[in-house]
């Protein structure tokens, strides 16, 4: 009994005092590095102020020639749960970008493929976009449209500028050109290929495998080559400026082997469709430049008024890219930034491809995954959670409909759903009745602890109070970990420390036996295993609200927990003791369960 005692008589004590403490705390762990983001402002009143400059983070812009594939619907998931992250840690303004990349000889080709205007064909694919955001839930402040006016705009301003920097030249380029990449390759860059289909010979990039033609043209060249010595010292300085390393290793040798003066246009009468040259309509912008522009266009660029630019989020603080695209925001775009002395974006976030079958997916091959038909069938927050949780920075990924299910079926219905349903939906005890009993305070000379018996041995105590010595000790560390993961651009490890405690906290009740505990009378260790999963699964659901956000929602709901409860700061264990009573029905039966069975699953 003494052993019971003073176990039990320990943990409410911590838990009371812990209670107090933590309520009164005033910024999480993970907020404390905002203070260096803080900025004295004199107000237009004369008085001093502090800004935050906006996190502000970019997926690609997507082109359409095409419509979108899940490999779009990746990036933009990304980006969505590092820009719900800062808006969940509540210390700053968080802007996300995305938008469509609509000029360039691959939708000019396309058009006319389709004998329809190019701006007709823009206009149809980027709506498709537009609507995919909308059904992944995509929480974007800005769809930028490189044919919008306030974007050509931008582009002609900084060309200007770049031109006036003497940074542009003109000059007679012959070279290999890809029309599928839209570059140039230097001679290094290609080889002969056979193709497997026809047994045709052709030259092709040996980066993406696409095919390449000799060119030579008179067109305005980027002196890129200035720029060798600025982004190695660069890169050299800012080591963990791309994410993963090997995406770094790779931009790297790139520059200090391949690194040759830039053509950034190309002649009207073979590529029309696109932004003039300003001063020589015989030119046409080359769409890399046009395209890169469009970060600052969303952040107000040019009307920018001296040092304004932090007010609408410039410097970005995560550019979101595939690994097909390292090189144009690794090396083309931080050199031409550096030409006109504007401030560097913070991070780029490189992430891999999704396969099928180990193969890319290709229109030729019929392995493209059409995202609004994924959405339709597994529905959004499932998919969000296997994109973020199975994909891969560093290589690619595999996507097959039976890794889906098994996600779905061991991470989201046995895993987090069973979890909410053991936690809320048993007769035998109410989780608000626990919250109060273990938060409450006790009155003087009350005894806490008066329905203790003593149905267990001593051994079988033990079992319990190491049980919950060890959830409270690990529970505690969990924000940390997640937060520093996102701290990291990594969301996928995030996410997977998330679930580990999902699954953590399922074994921590089957140890427990909560359902024993009420049969035996033990009242006191019912309401603290009880409360423990509670806790753990409040701050789960506040965790997870980046990544499923609406799930998420539904678990906090049922929990009980207040809108303006959900923040960073209060996922901290003792953090809120007003929740505890559902504010939604929970219903009956599989079909209410948060994760009710597939219907197909084929």
């Amino acid at each position: 009994m003494s052993t019971c005692w003073e176990f039990l008589s320990r943990q409410r004590i911590w838990t009371i005092r812990n209670v107090s403490r933590l309520r009164n705390s005033s910024i999480c762990h993970s907020c404390k590095s905002v203070q260096a983001r803080r900025k004295l402002h004199i107000s237009s009143d004369g008085t001093l102020e502090i800004k935050v400059k906006p996190y502000y983070v970019t997926t690609p812009i997507f082109y359409v020639n095409a419509t979108p594939h899940i490999g779009h619907l990746y990036s933009m998931v990304l980006a969505d749960v590092l820009k719900r992250w800062e808006v969940l840690r509540g210390s700053r303004q968080a802007i996300l970008s995305t938008g469509t990349d609509e000029h360039g000889m691959k939708v000019q080709r396309a058009a006319e493929l389709q004998d329809i205007p190019p701006k007709a064909l823009c206009d149809t694919n980027s709506d498709s976009f537009k609507a995919l955001a909308k059904r992944a839930n995509i929480s974007n402040d800005h769809f930028i449209r490189t044919t919008d006016p306030q974007h050509r705009e931008a582009v002609e301003y900084f060309w200007a500028r770049l031109k006036e920097s003497g940074h542009i030249y003109e000059t007679t380029h012959r070279g290999w050109y890809c029309v599928s990449d839209e570059t140039y390759y230097p001679d290094s860059m290609v080889e002969h290929r056979v193709s497997s289909v026809t047994g045709n010979s052709f030259m092709a990039s040996i980066e993406t495998g696409n095919a390449v033609e000799m060119t030579e043209e008179k067109n305005y060249h980027f002196r890129l080559t200035s720029f060798r010595d600025r982004l190695l010292q660069f890169y050299e300085a800012n080591p963990g400026w791309i994410v993963p390393s090997n995406r770094y290793a790779e931009v790297k040798s790139w520059v200090e082997n391949n690194l040759e003066d830039l053509s950034i246009s190309r002649p009207a009468g073979r590529l029309s469709w696109g932004i003039p040259v300003p001063d020589d309509p015989e030119q046409t912008i080359y769409v890399w430049v046009d395209a890169l522009v469009n970060y600052l266009t969303a952040a107000g660029y040019p009307v920018w008024a001296p040092r304004s630019e932090r007010d609408q989020g410039w410097p970005a603080d995560t550019h979101v890219v595939g690994k097909d695209i390292i090189r144009f925001h690794a090396v083309y775009w931080p050199a031409l930034l550096m030409a006109l002395d504007i401030p560097l974006p913070k991070r780029i976030l490189c992430h891999g491809h999704w396969l099928m079958s180990q193969l890319k997916m290709s229109k030729s091959v019929g392995n493209v995954v059409n995202p609004f038909f994924a959405i339709d069938r597994w529905g959004v927050d499932p998919l969000r959670y296997f994109l973020v949780y199975s994909g891969a920075m560093a290589h690619d990924s595999e996507y097959n409909n039976d890794f889906i299910v098994e996600r779905y079926k061991k991470g989201l219905q046995t895993g987090l759903g069973n979890l909410v349903n053991r936690i809320t939906r048993p007769k035998q005890w109410k989780l608000r009745d626990a919250i109060v009993a273990v938060t409450t305070v006790p009155s003087e000379g009350s005894d806490p602890f008066a329905n203790l018996t003593v149905s267990m041995t001593s051994g079988q105590l033990s079992i319990f109070t190491n049980a919950i010595d060890i959830h409270i000790e690990e529970l505690e560390s969990l924000v940390r970990t997640v937060s520093h993961h996102m701290d990291e651009l990594n969301p996928t490890r995030a996410l997977q420390e998330i679930m580990a405690w999902v699954f953590e906290t399922n074994r921590f009740i089957a140890t427990m036996k909560p359902w024993h505990l009420a049969l035996t009378g033990e009242k006191v260790l019912l309401e603290q295993s009880i409360y423990y999963a509670g806790e753990s699964l409040r701050i789960i659901g506040i965790l997870l609200q980046p990544f499923i956000p609406e799930k998420a929602a539904m678990v906090l709901d049922r929990l009980g927990v207040s809108p303006d409860r959900r923040t960073l700061q209060d996922a901290k264990l003792h953090k809120d003791v007003d929740y505890g009573t559902p504010l939604v029905s929970l219903g009956k039966g599989a079909p209410s369960s948060l994760f009710p069975p597939l219907a197909v699953e084929d």
